[in-house]
């Protein structure tokens, strides 16, 4: 199986759809080698550090944004502080804490320059959230501010890292001071959406959904007619990005309304958080709805009850059983 990032937590609180589809379809990746989440790395909340600009070790290889860099061991003794430099400046759009980014990196341990971990090899990027608890605090310090398009070297004592339990199967000790070299790629937050090319939306026997992309929640009108009885997964709007496959976690902003009533009964925009999920942790309907779709797009997605939650909805939906369900889904980002 792939190998994930160390610094992922496990996915806990999903949106009402996880959790609520078959259960012999579980993540996959939450069942790749261990992968802590931030919160057990500490026995409890830390200080904010103070954040220096070194010592650091050099980068000998790979000097440019998006490249694979080489970073030499550390030299002397690291400081007690989080430094934090940036490499390479970026022009684009500035981080903020509890936004989600996604970023490429390597990391390596300051005494011995060995390798624990680095998305270049994988060539998928990391995808998550500069929030307590989701990603280790060195990060969420060090990230929140800069903008996409930088590239950020830091060295993290174990207090903003694993802590003093360390992390042994990535063979950290509770001793070790991590550096990482991070190129920000992108930066996502409550008013992002989706970017593309508006597609013909012709067909009245499904609903309509608005193609604003101002971050407010699109309208969705539904037909006065019989829900479709197969699942109906059509572009709004068409983005650019690449493919998403079904063994991808995706960042999605949606809305969810049921067809029989129209009412609203979950969205993102409503909550003023945007959501990551596996696609293999979703009711068939996600799944199968947003394969093959491409990060960028706003999907309409129509999920018949067998797709859904059947006779089986979550307690205090709002949800009856054997709805219809439709949804509009943004995809933002895939990893």
């Amino acid at each position: 199986m792939r190998r994930r990032s160390l610094l992922i937590a496990v996915p806990t609180g999903l949106v009402t759809l996880a959790g609520c589809g078959d259960d012999e379809s579980g993540s996959s990746e939450a069942s790749d080698s261990a992968s802590p989440s931030a919160s057990a790395s500490a026995s409890g909340p830390v200080p904010a550090p103070k954040i220096v600009d070194g010592p650091l070790p050099a980068i000998t290889a790979g000097a440019k944004f998006g490249e694979k860099p080489t970073v030499a061991k550390g030299s002397g003794d690291p400081s007690k502080d989080l430094a934090v430099k940036t490499i390479i400046p970026g022009t684009g759009t500035t981080a903020a804490e509890n936004d989600y980014i996604q970023a490429n990196y390597l990391g390596q341990i300051w005494d011995t320059a060995k390798v624990f971990d680095n998305s270049y090899d994988r060539k998928t990027p990391l995808l998550i959230q500069l929030a307590a608890g989701s990603i280790i605090d060195g990060w969420r310090y060090a990230l929140t501010g800069k903008k996409t398009g930088s590239r950020v070297q830091l060295a993290t004592p174990p207090t903003w890292g694993y802590g003093k339990e360390g992390y042994a199967e990535g063979g950290i000790k509770g001793t070790d001071t991590l550096v990482f070299v991070i190129d920000l790629l992108e930066t996502f937050n409550a008013k992002s959406s989706a970017k593309g090319t508006n597609v013909a939306q012709d067909n009245v026997d499904v609903p309509k959904v608005g193609t604003n992309t101002d971050g407010k929640a699109p309208s969705i009108e539904v037909p006065k007619s019989d829900a479709p009885k197969k699942l109906v997964a059509n572009y709004v709007i068409e983005g650019d990005g690449e493919k998403v496959t079904a063994e991808n976690t995706v960042l999605v902003q949606y809305k969810g309304v049921l067809w029989d009533s129209g009412k609203e009964f979950d969205s993102t925009y409503g909550r003023k958080a945007l959501t990551s999920f596996s696609l293999q942790q979703v009711v068939k309907g996600w799944s199968q709805g947003l394969t093959g779709k491409k990060v960028g797009s706003r999907v309409l997605v129509v999920v018949p009850p067998d797709l859904g939650y059947g006779d089986s909805p979550p307690a205090d939906s709002g949800i009856k059983k054997d709805s219809t369900l439709v949804f509009s889904v943004d995809i933002l980002a895939k990893m």
